[in-house]
């Protein structure tokens, strides 16, 4: 696996640096409301400042515009910013999505963004995955170099690709089983079992087989009569709902099982919710599969949005060995797949 190199190893006093973060936070009443990845952001961001840049310029897409969206301008996230880490030095330009040359990769809104600057840091491993104007096509122009978060999401999550310790078991969750196919093709392949939860159990119980993985599907689960949080509720048998209830969490029977194979392994990827986890009628599966995960004696990490907010919710995220905020570019990383963003540095 190949190492971009480190922004430790650039020249950097008197220079004024690009930074491409990922601070595509959620915006609540015009404020930040979860400030994790500006928090995330800020060992690079310092150590470029303590180093002696004359300038340091962070750009970050938010959300997914179609243009100039005040509703989603970098105000906020730039006031955010400078309450924890206060320096004139430091800028935040306006959304990358506002322009659209930045998803097509445009090199004239490249040569905008590179204009004045010396040297362009990657630190948004969330980002890697696209082939945009600020991940690829300045890395083209400055001398590009990887930020201290990205390369940490690297570290951690390439441990998952080489001699891990067994017994290995990746849990997988959420609704879409097209996201997850790759990864429980590349590193199913490579676990002693896969725990499958949420809605993807219901589609794999009847998807065409994992050569080479071991799936352990629900033996049971919660069913509601409708989708909603006061739903009426009960257990029923895996795949065995009442005609027009859906299954909103595994069962009791399935939570033991589950926790019981994740306290036993030595190295563990958990990606994806075991149901409906935001209505606590429908929360056990993924709390039982968390407590597990943070009470392993395991090498353990945690991806996906739905699955870092619930560690971080339940307060267990000190407890685990990585939570990676790289959501799709985790994905593809741990495909096997090579990252246009990391492929053009060095």
């Amino acid at each position: 696996m190949r190492i971009p190199r480190s922004v430790e190893t650039a020249s950097v006093e008197g220079k004024r640096i690009l930074v491409r973060a990922d601070l595509n936070v959620p915006l609540e009443g015009g404020q930040v409301a979860d400030d994790t990845r500006i928090r995330a952001s800020l060992p690079t961001l310092q150590y470029l400042l303590d180093r002696g840049a004359t300038e340091v310029a962070v750009c970050s897409h938010l959300g997914r515009p179609k243009g100039p969206d005040p509703a989603y301008s970098m105000a906020p996230v730039e006031a955010r910013l400078k309450e924890l880490l206060p320096d004139e030095r430091l800028i935040v330009l306006e959304n990358t999505r506002f322009q659209p040359g930045e998803t097509a990769n445009d090199p004239a809104f490249a040569q905008e963004l590179a204009r004045g600057r010396d040297i362009f840091v990657n630190d948004a491993f969330a980002s890697a995955h696209r082939a945009h104007a600020s991940t690829v096509g300045v890395a083209l122009i400055l001398p590009a170099y990887a930020g201290f978060l990205l390369l940490a999401e690297i570290d951690h999550l390439g441990r998952l690709l080489g001699e891990v310790e067994r017994p290995f078991v990746l849990v997988a969750g959420g609704a879409k089983v097209e996201d997850k196919v790759g990864v429980l093709r590349n590193l199913g392949s490579r676990a002693d079992a896969v725990l499958v939860g949420g809605k993807m159990a219901v589609e794999l119980a009847s998807f065409s087989p994992l050569e080479g993985v071991e799936l352990v599907l629900p033996m049971d689960a919660v069913a509601a009569a409708r989708l909603a949080p006061d739903a009426e509720a009960r257990v029923v048998p895996a795949g065995q709902a009442p005609p027009g209830w859906l299954e909103l969490d595994i069962g009791p029977q399935t939570r033991e099982a589950f926790a019981s194979r994740i306290r036993q392994a030595r190295t563990i990827f958990w990606n994806g919710p075991m149901g409906v986890f935001e209505w606590p009628r429908f929360a056990e599966g993924t709390r039982a599969v968390a407590q597990a995960v943070a009470e392993a004696d395991a090498y353990s990490v945690v991806g996906g949005g739905d699955s870092v907010r619930a560690i971080n919710e339940l307060g267990l995220a000190d407890q685990v060995s990585w939570v990676s905020t790289g959501g799709g570019a985790s994905l593809e990383f741990l495909e096997g797949k090579e990252l246009p963003a990391l492929a053009v540095i060095p």
